[in-house]
């Protein structure tokens, strides 16, 4: 039985040989992991994975990796370690003379997206006839449909986002006092109690007038009783996969407040949760991701809050807390069963509060189906 990377690798190929290229190249990054279940920070070291169109991959990299790598349930992959003492574009070079692309031939190279400059020049010059372009054209159609293990990571991933929610709910008055900080320590705390690896991205917790900045960086306010308060959060858990390693992120916006609400914020908060609705009811096969922008953003605009909706509707995640496809205004992209992708409206207004909530929903054969279930009103009381 072929493992999942085996599979990946194959699918990789496959779509190498569609697109008319003849070789990949992935650098520490997603793809790498997607690929090969390694993950790795990048570094000035060469760690190299070759997938060609046809013929076994190649992974030259550090020697110190070396055990690490022997392991990687991968029958076919051919394992070139170096050490300090060597050139690494040796190897490098070998390895493209079997593909049989540094003989001069012209060739089409894809090359990791995040590929630091350095390594890419290094193609550039062992293959100097050859067309660059980059591996995304290969790999986004592979990853922006996840497959059962991903998915059942996500689930998992959007559970542990709802039950810090709830807890969160719960403690309703105990809240009044906190610095923005504070609490955010605090969800990040209950994020890994709960079973998440770490954060996956930096906790969001906006108080009163800071909720209207969408990315607002915790600080030093405290939380006062009918302020409403912004709750951006997730984890990343891991997925049950063969002697591999991918984390996935869960991705949840709640806008509560302790107490008697200030004036406009019971319309502002029902506009958005209806907007949410109105997207998440319009997903679909086939439906593009244009169109899921559209069906939130007309409901703010009807309620007369258009210019205060300043982001786009969502983002794909997987591997990346943002990835494809993105929930914007004109994207085209067709929705596919397996995608998964944030929902999340918001309107802002300067100065007073902000309102924004999220959910994260993967694409079904006739529908979708939401990863967080936890209460979208603004009243801590459950």
């Amino acid at each position: 039985m072929t493992s999942p990377f085996e599979r990946r690798i194959a699918a990789c190929q496959d779509q190498l040989a569609e697109e008319g290229a003849d070789l990949t190249v992935c650098f520490p990054s997603p793809n790498l992991t997607y690929l090969t279940g390694f993950s790795e920070s990048p570094s000035e070291r060469h760690l190299l994975l070759f997938v060609p169109r046809a013929g076994e991959p190649a992974l030259v990299a550090p020697a110190m990796y070396e055990a690490q790598l022997a392991t990687l349930p991968i029958a076919d992959l051919q394992l070139r370690c170096w050490t300090d003492d060597d050139d690494p574009l040796e190897d490098v070079a070998d390895v493209l003379a079997a593909y049989s692309l540094g003989d001069g031939d012209e060739a089409t190279v894809l090359v990791d997206d995040r590929m630091w400059a350095t390594f890419t020049q290094d193609l550039r010059d062992l293959l100097s006839d050859a067309a660059f372009g980059l591996a995304s054209t290969a790999l986004e159609p592979l990853r922006i449909r996840k497959d059962d293990v991903e998915l059942a990571a996500l689930r998992r991933a959007g559970a542990l986002a709802d039950r810090v929610a709830l807890e969160i709910r719960r403690r309703g008055e105990e809240l009044v006092g906190m610095t923005e900080s504070e609490l955010a320590a605090e969800i990040d705390r209950l994020l890994v109690a709960e079973g998440g690896e770490e954060p996956a991205f930096e906790t969001i917790v906006a108080a009163g007038p800071n909720g209207a900045r969408p990315h607002h960086h915790s600080g030093s306010r405290r939380i006062e009783a009918g302020g409403p308060i912004v709750l951006d959060f997730g984890a990343f858990v891991s997925a049950d996969l063969e002697a591999g390693t991918g984390r996935y992120p869960g991705d949840q916006t709640r806008t509560i407040v302790i107490g008697d609400p200030p004036a406009e914020y019971e319309r502002v908060h029902e506009t958005v949760r209806e907007a949410q609705q109105a997207a998440i009811d319009a997903v679909e096969p086939g439906v593009t991701a244009g169109t899921i922008d559209r069906a939130a953003r007309s409901v703010i605009e009807s309620a007369g809050y258009g210019d205060a909706f300043v982001h786009r509707t969502g983002h794909g995640v997987g591997l990346e807390v943002h990835e494809p496809p993105y929930i914007t205004a004109g994207n085209d992209r067709e929705l596919e069963p397996g995608m998964v992708f944030s929902v999340e409206p918001g309107i802002y207004l300067e100065g007073k509060f902000g309102v924004r909530i999220e959910d994260l929903v993967v694409v079904t054969e006739d529908g979708a189906e939401r990863l967080n279930d936890t209460p979208r009103g603004w009243e801590t009381e459950l």
